[in-house]
């Protein structure tokens, strides 16, 4: 139920405040809007103001919305009224008009992003936990349990980091652009800071997805490798572990942090059999040593090893927020960043560098959108800023039926002086359309299939 909510009042919002352009600016420029409709289909809800030409719709199907204005071309329009017709109007107006759905759903996410920035969010710190074995991290040099100071991408100035999720961030673009990134790190035995670097271009960068994130190396924010709630009769408490224990090598490999502890635990099988391994803790100041035997357990297709306890602390959380200038240069940077990631990697589709499996349909939206709203109101406003930005941008892609196509016909007349024939425009519009049928089923066969993953 929460993830229909939540994904109702997103898709209402980010599609009024789009149409919401559109009117606004027609108004502006002496259009006659005549109705604005959120959905499409059968007419649950309508509401024409007093004195006002316009009708508001709420249609049946919320996937969509539009603005009907006076248009020539489209209706025959009174002598009178004619100077309001859309057609009427002079290029630039038109141009307006098309462009302001686009740059509303924009706007909106750079308020979004401000928002987020001004009113501060508790995030886990920027400290790393142990990189994956053999990932671009882990060849680097990095151990875990550093702490990022700064990131540096291809010899741009360094930017500070404040929060993990900023880190991820930066890696996801480093990846995606195969960008060598230097990060300047404090190690907690270390007086001095270190600088490391991560070279990314080498890195198949085709998915945006937890596989990269592997490649990569980053599993996660460091947490303490302690002992959580331990399951009565399971591979923990027959072992002798209890909560609290601090976990401090496993057989020979020293253990940094939980996320390399679960995967120690994960490892312990070998040829269908539990492997036991000597594990040193401190408890109560003092070390022992206990043998663990994890139980196999199958997860998918693999065969891994559990223990029955909680392993890891809580990472560390710190409260970022900024003031309000620079609350809303951040938010404009990340609405610009975002958006440039977006067109970047619409454009590494077309090309084969990136895989068709990064086009999302409503489903994974929907999936997000309850997964977001579960995690809090500032994690549901950073999706919303997200999709906000997205839809903007795909808006703006020059298919016929799409704002974009609308501004390349605008386009061929302000070069040539007059507009696109109605014949290429019938031809056009069956290619956009086309197209479009073609990425809305394979954005729906990937979230078929990422939901039976």
């Amino acid at each position: 139920m929460l993830t229909l909510a939540a994904f109702l009042i997103a898709l209402a919002l980010l599609i009024a405040v789009h149409e919401y352009g559109h009117y606004r600016m027609a108004c502006a420029c002496g259009v006659k809007v005549t109705r604005f409709s959120i959905g499409f289909g059968k007419t649950l809800w309508c509401w024409q103001p007093k004195g006002s030409p316009t009708e508001f719709v709420i249609g049946l199907f919320p996937l969509g919305g539009y603005v009907r204005m006076l248009d020539r071309r489209e209706a025959p329009v009174d002598q009178s009224e004619q100077h309001m017709a859309f057609d009427t109007k002079p290029l630039l107006m038109r141009v307006a008009i098309v462009g302001a759905g686009p740059a509303a759903n924009l706007l909106l996410a750079i308020l979004l992003y401000a928002c987020v920035n001004w009113g501060g969010s508790t995030v886990p710190a920027a400290v790393l936990a142990s990189p994956v074995p053999g990932s671009v991290m882990a060849r680097a040099g990095l151990l875990g349990a550093e702490r990022v100071i700064s990131v540096a991408m291809d010899g741009a100035a360094p930017q500070n980091i404040s929060s993990f999720e900023e880190f991820r961030w930066l890696l996801s673009r480093g990846a995606l652009e195969a960008s060598e990134l230097r990060l300047l790190v404090q190690a907690p035995a270390q007086g001095s800071a270190r600088e490391f670097s991560l070279n990314f271009q080498q890195l198949s960068a085709r998915d945006l997805d937890a596989a990269l994130m592997r490649d990569i190396g980053l599993s996660g924010p460091f947490t303490k490798p302690l002992i959580g709630a331990v399951t009565p009769g399971e591979a923990a408490d027959k072992a002798g572990l209890r909560e609290g224990d601090l976990v401090t090598q496993v057989g020979a490999q020293p253990v940094v942090d939980g996320q390399q502890l679960r995967r120690l635990i994960r490892a312990g099988v070998e040829n269908g059999r539990a492997v036991a391994a000597d594990w040193v803790l401190l408890r109560d100041g003092q070390a022992i040593t206990l043998r663990v035997t994890p139980d196999p357990r199958q997860d998918g297709d693999l065969l891994v090893g559990r223990i029955g306890a909680m392993v890891g602390s809580s990472p560390e959380l710190v409260l970022v927020s900024y003031g309000p200038i620079e609350g809303l240069t951040r938010g404009f940077q990340k609405t610009w960043e975002v958006s440039w990631l977006t067109l970047r990697t619409i454009g590494q589709m077309l090309i084969g560098q990136a895989s068709l499996k990064n086009l999302s349909g409503p489903l994974t939206v929907a999936d997000y959108a309850g997964k977001s709203a579960s995690l809090g109101l500032t994690q549901y406003i950073l999706f919303l800023a997200l999709i906000s930005v997205s839809l903007g941008v795909l808006n703006l892609l020059p298919l016929p039926m799409l704002d974009g196509g609308h501004l390349m016909y605008y386009l061929w007349e302000g070069v040539t002086g007059r507009p696109v024939s109605e014949v290429w425009m019938e031809r056009l519009q069956r290619v956009g359309l086309l197209v479009l049928v073609l990425m809305t089923s394979v954005a729906l066969f990937n979230d078929i299939t990422r939901l039976f993953d």
